[in-house]
């Protein structure tokens, strides 16, 4: 018996969840090296105090950056018929500003994940671990499912090549 196939906009197509054995390894790198500086600088302070603003910068930068790739990781991708967006309803992109999806071999992509090459330039924004978009360029990957991602990369070929026809 065959299945009507309704065009549902908001319609999940796929999910890319991030995978926690990744994101712990990701945020426990990230936070490991914070704390690793902020000793070394508390412990054994360089005698040049350039160094030492470097040593306590750098490492605060380092956990700040895993506690936002913490907090960003924790969402999960979704992919309609219309757009890529987070579960929270942050949108990555919108699928009639998708120009080309491109997961191949020397793509410049995240581990695991693709890229979108988008028709107009949207804002520069930064989920680490996750995605980042700037200029015509959105990056999906990190602490994703390498199948996933996969997934998601193909159906959205499928739905341009739908789109253009």
């Amino acid at each position: 018996m065959a299945r009507k196939i309704e065009n549902d906009p908001d319609e999940v197509l796929a999910r890319i969840t991030p995978q926690t054995a990744r994101r712990a390894a990701a945020v426990g790198m990230a936070g490991l090296l914070g704390v690793m500086l902020l000793i070394i600088a508390g412990t054994r302070p360089p005698r040049d105090i350039g160094w030492l603003v470097f040593l306590v910068l750098f490492g605060g930068l380092c956990l700040w950056l895993a506690w936002s790739m913490w907090q960003a990781s924790a969402k999960v991708i979704e992919l309609t018929r219309t757009e890529l967006r987070e579960v929270g309803g942050r949108v990555l992109c919108r699928m009639d500003n998708v120009a080309r999806v491109d997961r191949g071999l020397f793509a410049f992509k995240p581990a695991g994940g693709f890229l979108v090459r988008l028709k107009a330039p949207a804002g520069r924004v930064y989920a680490p671990g996750l995605w980042w978009r700037a200029g015509r360029t959105l990056a999906v990957g990190g602490v994703t499912a390498r199948r996933e991602a996969k997934e998601v990369a193909d159906l959205m070929t499928v739905l341009l090549v739908q789109r253009d026809v």
